[in-house]
């Protein structure tokens, strides 16, 4: 038995390795002291053979077959001619780096060479994939193929997984890692509302993050004792879902999933800094590329389908005077896209809504000065539309099989050459001849029937979009897919930003931003004020509370100034200067997750440099008049800050401040203090929300 250490900066992996035989993941925790004895560390958590196992204990390790009497998902499966293949793959040779270790099998039988590498990157964040080589004399079918196959640490007891639906997505449960265990697939073509390409394992308050990085169907196998390693610990598996024949190898083939990442922390606000880094170093567009997270103004809850050149210059006047820096034309603007039944494909500019053309709105937003953005949906077609109607073959569908639709749409079939080129000809036409600063990129239809190539889709994808940034470099991007059915970090690699929830009701935002802000930083999360009543929830909000919860992401406005009173513009145009004055702090800091013990206050503090801004909210009529204290979070202990409240402050709290002046003027308290004992903010009623300001003060 042979061993291999990488270390990060606070992290430690320890493989052990067996020539000719298996690989596994001896040690997965805290950065082990220089000079650990590594086979002593292996024999102190080695255990002997039970009674219901074979001669030779099976031990999956990080290449999972069904083999040797092990009984759990295997991490590939491959067929022959219709045949599945028993595989027997054994480690064959091991390259390493003082943080990357590549492991190659070898199945004799079949000449399938599978690479296993582990890579850990930027904040300690562990990035792991496979790859596949064909050396063999005879194609091979690819049903199945893990990104990541980990034995868990045996001391990791419970999960956090997550499920959702449209306008809800990313709703968190904790349980026990039963016996039964835990499986998932998603169907849809992309990852989907329910979040099952995201989970947290815990022990204790230490924490274990994974996540495949995918855009389109996964499955994932949570399985508790490795049915039958018998040794305690529990195998997890994720990765692309693939259809029957969609990967074949022909000999002399290679093939690269994709990738999963993995994180461990002591504690959820550090694995959300960890991932947050991560993204920010490793996965993110390069940051040179991105101004300032602008604020938008997006036209859809506005105005809808009623959309006209005077109405929309009305519109930007009004978002201008709001101090409003991008102006987002929604859907309505091509073809004869009057709802939501028709044209889509047919991305021209609708002469009946233009008459001149999208040039003098363009112009008219520019003098305004704010940027201008528009909304496509590339990827699907309208039954009744002149592109479907040239070419119906274009889309998914079955031969000789009904083509149902969904929002009266049909998906596109990304794996042709003809409708990439078509579609990138269109995008490249609006972007190269109208001033376009972004895209709002929506995919708002499952993909069914995916006709054997809901894998091979995503990848058409992929390239469209590479494609239009290499041309276009300085157009932000947003993923939107209903909302947060296509958020990952594999899109997130090639967008700006994403859109969590079409759910802009600030109450539910309060818990959908806090569950994406565990994986991904603020300055992607598109985080909108909506109007009241809302159009999904009907629930309606003050402006103030509406306004604060917004300015924790990536801000915007998604309702109609003219509908709002003058107190109302106000109050808005107010925390968007505060926005402005803070997105820096935002969209650069570590975010800490603040608890308190009403379950309905929401608290949330990002710490940069020597500032930090805290959001502290409370939903639902407290049982208590005086709330407890609001504790602090991720503040030197010895340092000293100035503490404001940011005004405007909310109308009916702000009367139950004890000394108002004194909060505008700042209080001076050390880091100790707020964090063990406080602030007595007002929090009885519900919809109330404060921002909280620090200063750390020279020494």
């Amino acid at each position: 038995m042979e061993f291999v250490r990488l270390d990060g900066e606070r992290l430690t992996l320890v493989f052990a390795l067996e020539a000719g035989g298996g690989a596994d993941c001896a040690y997965l925790g805290a950065r082990l002291p220089k000079g650990e004895d590594l086979a002593m560390l292996a024999a102190a958590t080695a255990r002997a053979r039970h009674e219901s196992q074979p001669d030779v204990p099976p031990v999956p390790g990080l290449l999972p077959e069904n083999k040797a009497g092990w009984s759990g998902t295997p991490a590939l499966e491959l067929r022959r001619g219709g045949v599945r293949i028993e595989t027997d793959c054994r480690l064959n040779r091991w390259t390493t780096g003082p943080q990357a270790a590549h492991f190659m099998f070898h199945d004799r039988s079949t000449g399938i060479d599978v690479g296993v590498r582990w890579v850990i990157g930027a904040g300690d964040v562990v990035t792991v994939g496979l790859t596949l080589a064909n050396t063999g004399k005879e194609p091979i079918a690819v049903n199945r193929l893990a990104a990541l196959a980990l034995p868990v640490p045996a001391r990791f007891t419970e999960l956090t997984r997550y499920s959702g639906r449209w306008a809800g997505e990313m709703q968190e449960h904790r349980r026990t890692v039963a016996p039964d265990g835990l499986a998932r697939e998603s169907v849809t073509g992309k990852p989907g509302f329910s979040g099952a390409n995201w989970l947290l394992l815990h022990a204790g308050s230490e924490v274990l993050g994974v996540h495949l990085g995918w855009s389109g169907d996964h499955w994932l196998a949570l399985e508790p004792d490795a049915q039958g390693s018998g040794d305690g610990r529990a195998m997890l598996l994720m990765g692309p879902a693939l259809d029957a024949g969609e990967i074949v190898l022909e000999p002399g083939d290679n093939f690269a999933g994709p990738k999963a990442v993995l994180a461990l922390a002591p504690n959820r606000s550090a694995l959300a800094q960890t991932f947050h880094g991560f993204l920010r170093k490793a996965v993110l567009p390069a940051r040179a590329e991105w101004t300032p997270r602008k604020v938008h103004l997006n036209s859809w809850e506005a105005l809808g389908f009623d959309l006209s050149e005077p109405g929309l210059v009305a519109l930007a006047e009004s978002a201008a005077a709001l101090g409003i820096e991008r102006f987002v034309l929604d859907d309505g603007w091509f073809g004869g896209r009057r709802d939501d039944r028709t044209s889509l494909g047919d991305w021209f500019v609708s002469p009946d809504v233009f008459p001149n053309g999208l040039a003098p709105l363009i112009d008219r937003v520019q003098e305004l000065g704010m940027d201008f953005g528009l909304w496509v949906e590339p990827e699907m077609v309208s039954p009744d539309s002149d592109l479907y109607r040239a070419h119906p073959d274009w889309c998914l569908h079955v031969e000789g099989r009904d083509r149902p639709t969904m929002r009266g749409q049909l998906a596109l079939d990304m794996t042709r050459a003809e409708v990439q080129e078509y579609l990138f000809e269109r995008l490249d036409a609006l972007l190269r001849d109208h001033a376009i600063a972004y895209l709002k990129w929506d995919h708002n239809r499952d993909l069914f029937p995916a006709g054997g190539k809901r894998f091979i889709q995503t990848f058409g994808f992929y390239a469209l979009l590479h494609r239009l940034r290499a041309a276009h470099p300085h157009v932000e991007i947003e993923s939107c897919a209903s909302g947060g059915g296509r958020i990952d970090f594999g899109v997130l690699s090639r967008v700006h930003r994403v859109w969590p929830s079409d759910n802009n009701d600030a109450i539910e935002r309060l818990r959908i931003i806090p569950a994406w802000s565990q994986f991904l930083p603020l300055e992607v999360l598109g985080s909108h004020v909506g109007p009241s009543p809302n159009p999904i929830t009907g629930r309606r909000l003050a402006m103030d509370f509406r306004a604060k919860v917004a300015v924790f992401g990536h801000m915007g406005v998604e309702a109609d100034p003219a509908r709002m009173t003058d107190t109302e513009r106000e109050c808005l145009a107010a925390h968007i200067v505060l926005y402005k004055a803070w997105r820096g702090v935002l969209h650069s800091g570590n975010l800490h997750r603040l608890t308190h013990p009403d379950a309905n206050i929401t608290g949330m503090i990002v710490t940069h440099a020597d500032r930090a801004l805290a959001l502290v909210a409370q939903t639902a009529f407290s049982p208590v008049f005086d709330a407890a204290p609001v504790r602090l979070a991720g503040l030197e202990p010895e340092a000293r800050y100035r503490v404001t409240l940011p005004e405007p402050w909310p109308p009916r709290a702000k009367h139950y401040l004890a000394a108002p002046e004194l909060w505008r003027d700042g209080l001076t308290l050390s880091g100790t203090a707020l964090m063990t004992q406080g602030l007595a903010l007002p929090l009885t009623h519900p919809e109330t929300a404060w921002l909280v300001a620090l200063e750390r003060l020279p020494q």
